[in-house]
């Protein structure tokens, strides 16, 4: 006896699911498509917490705290030693450049847990500065340890990509395959709109100044896969005696960002490596930053930046035009 068996193809119901909420001093927005609501609110408010127990210096009793109260240093839960891992590895890369040792400067300049606007002197930094280098940290399995007990690190440059990554991961676990995630303005895009099919429109604010305050946008890309992440000298500073101190400081020096440069749009694989890069692509200064992602195959980079003359350009790597000029 013969059993035919009849399967028909079931056309899919695409739907549109919004979710949005507050985490790491920000915000968050995802957008997904699917069938069913598989990933919900709530189950993105747990992995955010589980992310803040680990890498929030805001938490006293995060894993980051706790290494950076201890004397000699600690053993890192999966999430603190996925971006220890990252941040070694783009020191190296950046020349010392990315430096999540920098935390002590972070604090002396007003930019850290305790805000202020108390501009430290020469003396203040000169003392810091043994205090700041990853060459002080050592990771050996999944224990970091330090060479002096001042050693303190400020994740502040790479954990809002990892964890756009983490919630990426979160969605694909339960089966979602076109998607943007959004946290604090670092992005992750994969798949495209349904049931269009167009693929996912990212804004890139204008290199105008004015237009930067009030998030006017320059640059539209589409992608349906990879990361977008943007640094900025425009995001968080204060001005004391006439001068700008920004958020971004160098951890050779001890010193905010001085150049050119008044943003950087990276695009990576992943949000953790755009995330990473692009701090350090905007201490570099323009030149050294251009040949910098012009020698990697993983980046591409826009740049906002400052002419002698005051007024504002703007420039691209070559793999970035092409995103632009599909």
């Amino acid at each position: 006896m013969l059993l035919v068996i009849f399967s028909a193809h079931r056309s899919v119901e695409w739907k549109r699911f919004a979710i949005s909420g507050a985490a790491q001093g920000t915000t968050y927005s995802i957008i997904y498509y699917a069938e069913d609501s598989t990933v919900t609110k709530s189950l993105i408010d747990s992995e955010l917490m589980s992310l803040d127990s680990s890498l929030s210096l805001y938490k006293p009793y995060s894993r980051i705290n706790q290494f950076n109260n201890s004397i000699k240093g600690i053993t890192l839960d999966k999430h603190l030693l996925q971006v220890v891992k990252k941040s070694i590895d783009t020191y190296k890369a950046t020349n010392g450049l990315f430096d999540i040792t920098v935390q002590p400067l972070v604090h002396a300049w007003g930019f850290g847990v305790t805000k202020s606007r108390y501009v430290p002197d020469a003396v203040a930094i000169k003392n810091i500065l043994p205090c700041v280098s990853t060459k002080l940290l050592q990771l050996k399995g999944n224990r970091l340890s330090k060479s002096k007990p001042c050693v303190k690190i400020d994740l502040n440059g790479i954990a809002q990509g990892y964890s756009v990554d983490i919630l990426a991961a979160l969605l694909e676990k339960y089966g979602v395959k076109n998607y943007i995630v959004e946290l604090g303005g670092e992005i992750r895009v994969k798949g495209r709109k349904q049931p269009s099919g167009e693929k996912m429109k990212i804004g890139i604010e204008s290199p105008n100044e004015d237009a930067f305050e009030n998030h006017l946008l320059q640059k539209i890309i589409e992608l349906d896969k990879g990361a977008i992440t943007t640094s900025g000298s425009y995001r968080k500073y204060y001005e004391s005696k006439g001068q700008k101190i920004t958020h971004l400081i160098n951890p050779k020096t001890g010193y905010p960002q001085k150049n050119e440069l008044i943003s950087v749009t990276v695009y990576a694989k992943d949000a953790i490596t755009a995330d990473a890069y692009d701090n350090a692509l905007m201490l570099m200064g323009l030149k050294q930053a251009l040949a910098f992602v012009e020698r990697r195959k993983d980046l591409a980079a826009y740049f906002v930046y400052k002419n002698a003359n005051g007024s504002i350009a703007d420039t691209a790597s070559s793999a970035f035009l092409k995103l632009m000029n599909p």
